[in-house]
């Protein structure tokens, strides 16, 4: 890693411990700002990098981008309007880690075992949050489940990777939206915004950090 992407990261996890002070006070004017400028020098970073899969830089740079888009959609008042925009703009960023992901050397074996795992764990949570969306509202049925099927690849790609930071970035990722898909759809929980923001930057910090991280 260079010196100026190790100060860069190290900017962006200091503005989210602001942000998870702002969530864990209820902050919400300091949280609109903080919440989305840990993602700027987490770009910044990923675009300065010295990476050790080239190729998987820009997808992983478009991702950051695409996911600081979904946190602003996700924050505006106006849920009703704004949450499948934000819901999209995630999605889209998972793709550009499958893709940057799958664009490296990936094993087989760990493809294999990633897809057995992630699909017992998304079989024992999604069915759940999926139909307590659709309860909610039947326009969010398809959504809700192509977001569900996308993440889950994306934590499969990941494992198939096999850079140990990026499983466990994916499988935060993964801890952070199904806390947001339950305490939105299916019972709230006490700390559930602090537990969906503090996973989701640390998510983003490792899949920064994996891009310089060899495989095991």
């Amino acid at each position: 890693m260079t010196a100026a992407a190790g100060v860069l990261v190290a900017l962006g996890v200091v503005i989210a411990v602001v942000d998870w002070v702002a969530v864990g006070t209820g902050n919400r004017r300091l949280e609109y700002v903080a919440k989305p400028a840990t993602m700027v020098p987490l770009i910044a970073a990923a675009a300065v990098l010295d990476p050790v899969r080239p190729e998987e830089r820009w997808w992983f740079v478009a991702a950051l981008v695409l996911s600081l888009v979904g946190d602003v959609f996700l924050m505006l008042e106006d849920q009703e309007r704004w949450f499948v925009p934000g819901l999209a703009s995630f999605l889209l960023g998972h793709i550009a880690y499958i893709v940057g992901m799958l664009s490296a050397p990936t094993s087989g074996t760990a493809l294999v075992v990633g897809a057995i795992v992630v699909a017992l764990a998304a079989a024992a949570g999604g069915p759940i949050v999926v139909r307590a969306a659709a309860r909610r509202d039947r326009r969010l049925l398809l959504p809700v489940t192509a977001y569900v099927t996308v993440i889950s690849v994306m934590v499969v790609s990941a494992v198939g990777s096999t850079v140990l930071l990026a499983v466990v970035g994916a499988a935060l990722f993964y801890a952070s939206d199904f806390s947001i898909g339950w305490s939105r759809f299916v019972k709230d929980f006490p700390g559930a915004r602090l537990v969906i923001i503090t996973t989701y930057h640390a998510a983003q910090v490792l899949l920064v950090l994996s891009l310089v991280t060899r495989r095991w």
